[in-house]
């Protein structure tokens, strides 16, 4: 807890540093503007709102509870054109296909997802599956994921994630993909199965659990309070989950969001996402490697308003992270779970 040391991540298989001390050292550094607190419920200009008309004219319907819509400014095309062939092996081009679909969580912009109910949470997470299933049939690769905030690139308050499916595997697929196959193939069990077991037993990155599911600081963490959420029982793809698990998924997920949130009693910023086995080609193969997973990660260091930054050292040598991963599990961990604003009502 005192003295760097670098840690060992299997997953990516990469390392980080871990300077705890640095912690210590006065800030005066960017001071970074709270999310505001007076988002209007519903706004006609909003062009996620039930109702609003979005940039290519077309209008919402009066949705209730979750609505899915193509991205109106897709990175991925189903019909883009193969690129030109290379003359040369240092300047290669492949194709790249797919689609991008943004999915509101609900029809009210004033609420997230740590404040909504347990029911609208699961049905987002049935949404979710639905998606992967839809998309997956076709596409090797279906990507969720959530911005939330503005400082994590989030142009719109409204609860929303996307989806974009792609007709390649993406470079963090195929990290995990090698390294969870290696890893079977060496102990014959699933690594995130396995490391799932032992956070379990262990207990000092842990931060929430129940029957089916726990969420940890990883061993490995790069962001200060990133965590991983992880299935007690192996499970490949969101699709597969039992109802009972999609329940208890929704009641996890809330409990982490409320810690986060009530950290710096803030709507907590972050990127998350899930990864589970590939789909499309791959439904017929063995993926016994994977196992189903979410990562979240959450840029704020200090405060609301201090925030870590992967620069420098970051980007032309390895990850450093400034608190050690048991530190930041036991902060969260001890952290109510009901939500501040609830607490101030």
């Amino acid at each position: 807890a005192e003295h760097q040391h670098v840690r060992y991540n299997p997953l990516r298989d990469d390392w980080v540093l871990v300077s705890a001390h640095r912690v210590k050292r006065p800030w005066q550094g960017q001071l970074e503007k709270p999310p505001p607190e007076d988002v209007p419920r519903w706004d006609p200009k909003n062009p996620l709102c039930p109702g609003a008309t979005r940039a290519n004219g077309e209008v919402n319907p009066q949705y209730e509870g979750t609505f899915v819509f193509p991205n109106d400014f897709p990175a991925l095309q189903p019909d883009a054109p193969e690129p030109d062939n290379s003359d040369h092996p240092l300047f290669r081009a492949a194709p790249a296909r797919g689609v991008c679909k943004v999915m509101c969580f609900h029809p009210w912009s004033d609420l997230t997802l740590p404040l909504m109910s347990l029911a609208e949470i699961r049905a987002v997470i049935d949404a979710w599956a639905e998606l992967m299933t839809e998309l997956g049939a076709s596409y090797p690769w279906v990507q969720i994921f959530e911005n939330k905030g503005a400082m994590m690139g989030c142009s719109n308050p409204h609860p929303h994630c996307q989806v974009w499916a792609s007709s390649f595997l993406p470079n963090e697929a195929c990290l995990e993909d090698r390294t969870q196959r290696q890893h079977l193939s060496q102990h014959g069990v699933p690594m995130l199965l396995e490391y799932a077991e032992q956070e379990a037993r262990r207990k000092e990155r842990l931060v929430v659990e129940n029957p089916d599911w726990l969420v940890v600081v990883p061993y490995w963490a790069t962001w200060p309070y990133q965590t991983l959420l992880l299935p007690r029982r192996h499970v490949c793809r969101l699709q597969d989950l039992k109802d009972s698990e999609r329940d208890s998924l929704a009641s996890i997920m809330q409990r982490l969001l409320i810690k986060y949130d009530n950290l710096f009693k803030v709507s907590f910023p972050y990127s998350m996402g899930w990864h589970g086995a590939p789909t499309g080609p791959y439904l017929e193969e063995d993926c016994r490697h994977w196992q189903l997973h979410a990562h979240y990660y959450p840029p704020l260091l200090r405060s609301a308003t201090v925030r870590k930054f992967m620069v420098g050292y970051e980007m032309l040598a390895q990850v450093q992270r400034d608190l050690t991963p048991e530190q930041a599990a036991e902060r969260l961990r001890n952290l109510p779970e009901v939500h501040y604003k609830q607490r101030a009502k």
